[in-house]
């Protein structure tokens, strides 16, 4: 600016102190406005409006009278500034009475009046601060732009003013809470000494260095062990109530408009914690969870309003948090990630000035701040001379100790000043929390001429200069900075405002709503989660910010994929030992956001058992897929260690849930096919059922006891019988006991008859398998396919079986039975005598006519209850995977007594075993295994990363590349055509080989 106005005579009038006229961006406006202000103040002199008012307006009359410097002065103002235009013309009683008294004795006067004021109601002590507010602005407006004040008086009245009004506010709330009977006060006068109440100013207030149209920053706490409360007032609650009624009392906008924007957001995890946090919490979070950045805010902090004594005590107790003996790589390394929050690329970018951000572009006044502020962080552990608040103050003391040279101290205070003048004029134009200078040429000189410059040319020259000067010393500072994000962009996450280029990073790398990324990430670092409670993970999990976030980018809803994250780090008990080992296991990093991008049931498997990552960093896991030996011997051992039969119980469930999501991972990372996942479910599911029936039967046992010389199996029926088993699928099960004739009942302490006790450990078995306890369930279970169905008994005697199978079953039970194999048993022999029996039935001869007729018009009930057009609905469509199915039934119901080698549970099995044995030619198995081979690899991948169906138009971008590699598909576009070509071709071989899907004309011939 042309000239300070320091020296420009103390203790004189403002209309004397008057040394810049500013040029008027239109002049004709500026005498327009002026005309205006005195036919207001000639209205004032002859209305009833008071004698103050009157003489007061007359006073302006008279100064303008006399003082064509002042009317261009004046008018000059008005045309550049709307909002102090609007002042001026509100009152000229009051702008004449700022105008005839000495501008620093005006400001402590309104200051006093502020901290003095009373009211009987909330709405009057709102009125008067918002009138005191108003007249301090005009005043420091006029007189900064005058040159009559520096910028040193303009600032710190800001934030005097601010404390004022702060104090009366506490205050009015304090006297009612105790007229209320909530509270004890003291003094009346003065009830905020001793009440415990602290507010913390932040930032510039509690620098003293407010802007002009600053919001401002608290922390409110308070100290339980020193609140007065009275009768069954709890401080936590009427604190929080009193912090929101006082902040209202600030910001709430009236037709008076506003006192100060408040922000609470600098407090501890503001996202988790109330407006108003007691001490003793604060306390341990700092001590515990504090990051770095804090640090820097703290600095600045003051106690600006309420108990002082107790505001001074608290921050006594956290100098050891801001102020440390030295620092760690970790420390230094988030300094250098705070300064990377306000964008700053050496080297990089060009300085405009139409639309500069004065405060966080390049070269602007958060850099100065901050070049203070880290050396303050690195050095003021040692030097307590460097704890100061004050920014330029700091500048000096650094000089003094040493640690920057004079030039730079010379540079950075001319730079600060001016660039804080720019500021003040970019925010007098419309009183708004702005600090990018205008786009346009219009708005640019308005700054200019405030500023005192005479051309738009002249101005950019002069702060080219300081911000060039800033940036070349602030790069200086950081000539050794280490890469934090690679050739990602910025990834700086620490501070409370969101980083603009961090902001523009995440959207480049396909995150749709990138601020509520930012917020998410920011979160981890407030120590919310039990994984994020210790520095070390906070530190770990900083360093894995690059990769993580471009891994979970790389899925096709980075959104959805970064929110999966976050529930899997809510769940994590400890964080240092995974983070450290995803560091160290890059495409662990991968894989694992593969699975919260693509496959939202593994994600949550793995939120719940973190530790099944383990076992992918063993090198067996990309191998061959567990034995069902290898399954059992892993069971059998962790069951060993169940110490009473519900843990077993839950025991059982942990190894099921990690196994399956190791064959999830397995198929996502293509190091198991799909129609190989089906058999590894399946063996899994068998070894799990046989020994949760041991463990069932001993606890039967424990009751009931034993039937002497019983036997009972466990027949697998569908797709765990045919080893073809998804995710989702149920167990489809049948318990059939054989007993010896003389038996009648149990022999334990309390006996049950035969069928009941089978019954009774059948029941037990469903429980222990589907029953939901603390680590879910195991599987869902189906005993609808025992002879009649639900209307039978739960478990059936083999000779009741028998005779069913032989003289009342229906072909569709037939059909059912194919896929029956036991797969547990009280012994082999029993075993064995069952396989034999449903070897037996299934090779008995049969009327091919009446079977093909029952296999078409069982397809066609199931089509006309659950058909479907859908082609992805792979298994009910028309040729889908029931066509398929029938037909490998169909072929075992009446090929089998001829060519028994056919009989077999799986459904490719026995298509390949009909082609051996000449029953279907090599056209048709080909055909059929090809559509089976596809229809099973598809539904794996839908089945293991879906929760529900899948739908081609919501269908991620993951899940669908997955699908394009398991039928190795060009594009989805092929792979639909060549699905529906597919079910075309299978409904045809099936009506080939089977006949027409049409119902019966008698209902009863199934």
């Amino acid at each position: 600016m042309a000239r300070t106005g320091a020296e420009a005579g103390v203790g004189l009038s403002l209309h004397q102190r008057i040394v810049i006229v500013p040029l008027a961006i239109d002049p004709n406006r500026g005498r327009g406005f002026l005309d205006d202000l005195v036919s207001r103040a000639n209205a004032d002199t002859g209305a009833n409006t008071g004698a103050n008012t009157g003489a007061e307006s007359q006073l302006l009359l008279d100064l303008l009278d006399g003082d064509d410097r002042l009317k261009q002065f004046l008018g000059a103002v008005m045309a550049n500034s709307a909002y102090l235009r609007d002042l001026c013309l509100l009152d000229p009683a009051r702008l004449g009475r700022i105008l005839i008294t000495d501008p620093d004795a005006r400001i402590v006067a309104m200051i006093e009046a502020a901290r003095d004021a009373r009211a009987d109601s909330e709405a009057d002590l709102m009125r008067v601060l918002r009138k005191l507010k108003q007249e301090l602005a005009l005043s420091l407006g006029l007189a900064d732009i005058a040159g009559a004040i520096d910028l040193d008086v303009v600032t710190r009245a800001l934030a005097e003013f601010a404390d004022a009004a702060l104090t009366a506010a506490i205050r009015f709330c304090l006297r009612d809470l105790a007229a209320r009977g909530r509270f004890e006060i003291a003094d009346p006068d003065q009830p905020e000494v001793n009440s415990g109440l602290i507010v913390l100013a932040m930032g510039k207030h509690g620098a003293f260095e407010l802007n002009y149209s600053s919001d401002i920053d608290l922390i409110v706490l308070f100290d339980p062990a020193i609140t007065p409360m009275r009768g069954r007032a709890e401080a936590p609650v009427e604190f929080v109530r009193l912090t929101k009624r006082f902040v209202k009392i600030m910001q709430e906008r009236t037709g008076d408009g506003y006192v100060f924007r408040t922000d609470l957001r600098l407090r501890p995890d503001p996202g988790a914690t109330p407006v108003a946090v007691s001490v003793p919490g604060a306390l341990t979070y700092y001590e515990a969870l504090g990051q770095n950045w804090e640090r820097a805010a703290l600095i600045k902090a003051r106690p600006c309003a309420g108990d002082l004594k107790a505001g001074d005590a608290f921050l006594h107790e956290i100098v050891p948090f801001i102020w440390r003996k030295y620092l760690d790589f970790a420390a230094i390394a988030d300094v250098h990630s705070i300064k990377r929050q306000i964008h700053m690329h050496k080297g990089h970018g060009k300085i405009a000035v139409a639309g500069h951000n004065v405060k966080l572009g390049r070269g602007g006044i958060r850099e100065v701040e901050f070049f203070v502020q880290t050396q303050q962080l690195i050095a003021g552990g040692r030097n307590p001379e460097l704890r100061g608040r004050r920014t330029l103050e700091m500048l000096e003391r650094l000089v003094a100790s040493g640690w920057i040279e004079e030039e730079a101290r010379a540079d950075l205070t001319a730079a600060y000043r001016f660039l804080r003048g720019v500021e003040h004029r970019i925010q007098m134009l419309n009183d708004e929390q702005t600090h990018l200078l205008p786009q346009d040429d219009e708005g640019l000189l308005r700054v200019a001429y405030l500023c005192g410059f005479e051309t738009r040319a002249a101005f950019e020259a002069k702060l080219l200069v300081h911000l060039q000067n800033v940036q070349r010393h602030y790069a200086d500072l950081f000539e050794d900075e280490p890469e934090l994000a690679s050739e990602l962009g910025n990834l700086v996450f620490t501070g409370d405002d969101d980083d603009p280029d961090t902001l523009q990073t995440l959207s480049g790398l396909g995150y749709r709503q990138p601020s509520d990324a930012a917020k998410v990430i920011k979160a981890w670092h407030f120590g919310r989660y039990p994984a994020m409670r210790s520095t070390k993970a906070r530190e770990r999990l900083t360093e894995l910010h690059p990769v993580l976030i471009s891994a979970l980018a790389k899925t096709d809803n980075a959104d959805a994929a970064l929110r999966a994250f976050d529930a899997f780090l809510a769940r994590l008990p400890a964080g240092v030992q995974l983070f450290s080992l995803l560091r160290s296991n890059p495409h662990l990093l991968h894989m694992l956001a593969t699975v919260m991008g693509s496959a939202p049931r593994l994600a949550e498997t793995v939120a719940r058992r973190v530790h099944v990552l383990d076992a992918v960093l063993d090198p067996a896991f990309y191998g061959s897929m567990p034995s069902r030996e290898e399954f059992r011997n892993g069971l059998d051992l962790t069951l060993a260690q169940a110490r009473y039969y519900e843990e077993a119980l839950d025991r059982a469930r942990i190894f099921a849930q990690e196994q399956q999501f190791l064959i999830g991972l397995r198929l996502l990372s293509d190091t198991l096919s799909g129609d190989q996942v089906g058999y590894a479910l399946a063996r899994l599911a068998e070894v799990v059922v046989d020994r949760i029936l041991t463990r069932v039967d001993a606890h039967v046992a424990e009751s009931h006891g034993h039937v002497p010389g019983g036997n009972h199996a466990v027949i697998a029926m569908g797709k765990l019988g045919g080893e073809e088993m998804t995710a989702t699928s149920d167990l489809d099960l049948i318990l059939l006991y054989d007993v010896p004739e003389d038996a009648s009942q149990s022999d334990g302490v309390r006996p049950l008859a035969i069928s009941q006790y089978y019954i009774r450990l059948t029941q037990r078995l469903v429980t222990a398998l589907s029953a939901q306890t603390a680590e879910g369930s195991l599987y869902e279970v189906d005993f609808r396919l025992r002879p009649s169905g639900n209307a039978g008994p739960l478990a059936t005697s083999l000779t009741a079986f028998e005779t069913y199978q032989k003289s009342e079953a229906w072909t569709w039970e037939h059909m059912a039975l194919t896929r029956g194999r036991v797969i547990a048993a009280s012994s082999s022999a029993f075993a064995d005598r069952v396989t034999a029996f449903l070897h037996d039935t299934l090779r008995q001869p049969r009327d091919r006519g009446k079977v093909a007729a029952d296999v078409a018009a069982m397809r066609a009930r199931i089509e006309k209850e659950k058909g479907t057009k859908d082609i992805w609905d792979l298994k009910q469509v028309a040729g889908g995977l029931v066509d398929i199915e029938f037909i490998a039934q169909f072929l075992q119901l009446v090929d089998g007594p001829s060519h028994p080698q056919i009989l077999a549970q799986n459904t490719g099995e026995v298509l390949a075993r009909a082609l051996d044995a000449g029953v279907i030619d090599a056209d048709v198995a080909g055909r059929l295994s090809t559509a089976l081979r596809l229809y099973h690899r598809l539904t794996q991948v839908m089945r293991m990363t879906l929760a529900g169906s899948f739908k081609v138009a919501e269908a991620p971008r993951g899940v669908v590349d997955l699908l394009l590699t398991a039928s190795a598909a060009p594009d989805l576009r092929r792979l639909e055509l060549e699905l529906s070509e597919t079910q075309q071709m299978v409904r045809q071989l099936f009506e080939r080989l089977v006949g027409p899907v049409a119902l019966p004309e008698s209902p009863d011939t199934l």
